[in-house]
């Protein structure tokens, strides 16, 4: 098993488009990118701790290629946004990439550098950074787009990526959907 901690927005949003990809094994909801130790949402969410709204997947590299994460990483949200996704605005909602090795360090920045170079993307402001901590979000935050999916946030900025996901990647509903 081995990890993989991005931020691409809401993290609620990008921890729904992850869970449905096969040999993901599980996703949580966190920061990373900061300096306060042990922050919560409220502080992350002022601005002030400097860490990103990030999910960190545990997944099967046999199953599923840490390059297949990246793909489905910068299809999920826009990388050419700083700090902002959708509706959400600041440096929490931040595009980035915590590599926890550096391997996955020069793999992510060659793929960020092969997305421009193709003009799929154009002016990539992705961080791609060395992981240094992660601190799990909440309770409440964890499977928040499974437990809530009738709530609008989820409704209008999740949905529509879990969708993306399930077309371009072939994934199959859950039995929980």
């Amino acid at each position: 098993m081995e990890r993989a901690t991005f931020g691409g927005g809401c993290f609620w949003c990008v921890e729904a488009a992850f869970e449905e990809l096969e040999g993901v094994e599980s996703v949580t909801s966190g920061y990373a990118g900061g300096h306060t130790a042990d922050p919560t949402y409220e502080e992350v969410c002022s601005g002030e701790t400097g860490h990103t709204e990030v999910v960190q997947l545990e997944y099967e590299p046999a199953v599923v290629a840490y390059e297949d994460l990246l793909e489905v990483f910068f299809t999920i949200h826009d990388p050419t946004t700083k700090d902002r996704e959708g509706p959400d605005v600041g440096s929490q909602y931040r595009s980035a990439i915590y590599a926890h090795d550096d391997d996955q360090l020069e793999i992510a920045r060659a793929f960020a550098d092969e997305l421009e170079a193709e003009g799929l993307y154009e002016g990539i402001v992705t961080e791609i950074e060395p992981l240094d901590t992660f601190y799990e979000a909440e309770e409440y935050h964890q499977n928040y787009f499974e437990k809530n999916p009738n709530d609008a946030y989820c409704t209008m900025h999740a949905a529509p990526k879990v969708e993306k996901v399930r077309e371009k990647f072939e994934t199959t509903p859950s039995a929980d959907d």
